[in-house]
């Protein structure tokens, strides 16, 4: 049973997602930030993780992963864990010297020869979080037993700053930046991610993921989708209530639709591109390689309960994992 303290804990860190959760954690955990940073011209497109994992058998560490969207390239910083520290309240993190916080970062990753220091211009906008709904991943958030629990801390946030990688300058002066964050033990044995903020339209965002949950003794294939647009925030969830009408994956394109409990359809076909490999954790290490574009692009069409397309637009520069068992993704309920 848990003690007073540790309960309070539990309120307290589920309540802000976009803090550290695993400062009770011995091992068996991994907690990361994933903080996309996008140039003004979609030219520079990068996306750094910093995050810490604590194996099984005392095997932990600390990292920064840095993918660079053009080329595919990707990095991996090893550092000690005890190079790692972050605030359980808010969005501040240390890896080495790298530093984040909800003000930007300040970079400096050998293996990349990733150095600068970008700022987030603006107020970050994360998914709401209430008593009833802590974020993104609705009462789900309340459960100590998931394999892994995400949180969206910003759809959309302006950037400023530059920086530099293997020797290339990188002005990011009215760029875009989009933040989210995992934690837990273990990445979901298949899912299909999607994030962009580029549209036509400014303000419009999405974030979208169907995974394969464990449940108790089964599992289920569950889904997070959010769509900002004209300043609302439209979810189509599985605790929401909503429900997929349509699922499909081949080589080139995903095709999605979705439809909300108040009768709201989102059609979603994500275009495939090539892109670089991360690392990904399982129980005992950070050890899988997931495939990762920031070259993708997302068509989104909206349409109200009366039948009445109120948002289609193409998303650019997205990000796109496609990991897994996808017969199984595809066929589950």
């Amino acid at each position: 049973m848990a003690t007073p303290g540790r309960l309070a804990a539990r309120i307290r860190s589920t309540l802000h997602p976009e803090g550290f959760h695993g400062d009770r954690a011995r091992s068996g955990f991994f907690e990361g930030w994933y903080v996309k940073l996008v140039s003004a011209d979609r030219r520079h497109r990068l996306a750094v993780i910093p995050g810490v994992f604590l194996g099984l058998d005392g095997d932990d560490e600390a990292f920064v992963q840095v993918l660079d969207g053009p080329t595919g390239r990707s990095w991996y910083q090893r550092y000690d864990r005890s190079q790692f520290s972050a605030a359980t309240g808010r969005f501040d993190v240390r890896v080495g010297p790298n530093h984040f916080t909800s003000d930007g970062a300040v970079l400096d990753v050998p293996e990349a020869q990733l150095r600068g220091q970008v700022r987030f211009a603006g107020a970050l906008e994360p998914w709401p979080v209430s008593v009833r709904s802590p974020g993104v991943m609705g009462w789900y958030a309340w459960m100590p037993f998931m394999e892994c629990y995400h949180g969206v801390v910003s759809f959309d946030h302006g950037l400023a700053g530059s920086l530099s990688l293997a020797g290339e300058p990188m002005d990011l002066d009215g760029g875009r930046g989009y933040l989210e964050k995992d934690w837990g033990r273990a990445f979901p044995s298949a899912y299909v991610w999607m994030a962009t903020n580029h549209f036509e339209q400014p303000g419009t965002s999405l974030s979208a993921s169907v995974a394969m949950i464990p449940w108790l003794r089964g599992e289920f294939r569950g889904f997070i989708v959010g769509l900002r647009h004209d300043g609302r925030l439209h979810e189509f969830t599985t605790y929401g209530g909503s429900r997929t009408t349509a699922l499909s994956i081949d080589e080139g394109h995903i095709r999605w639709d979705l439809r909300s409990r108040s009768r709201w359809i989102l059609e979603l076909v994500a275009e495939r591109r090539q892109g670089g490999l991360l690392h990904a954790p399982v129980r005992t290490a950070m050890h899988r390689r997931v495939h990762e574009t920031l070259d993708a692009s997302v068509q989104v069409r909206l349409r109200n309960p009366a039948g009445r397309t109120v948002l289609d637009g193409l998303g650019h520069a997205a990000g796109l994992e496609v990991h897994g068992d996808l017969d199984r993704l595809l066929t589950a309920r």
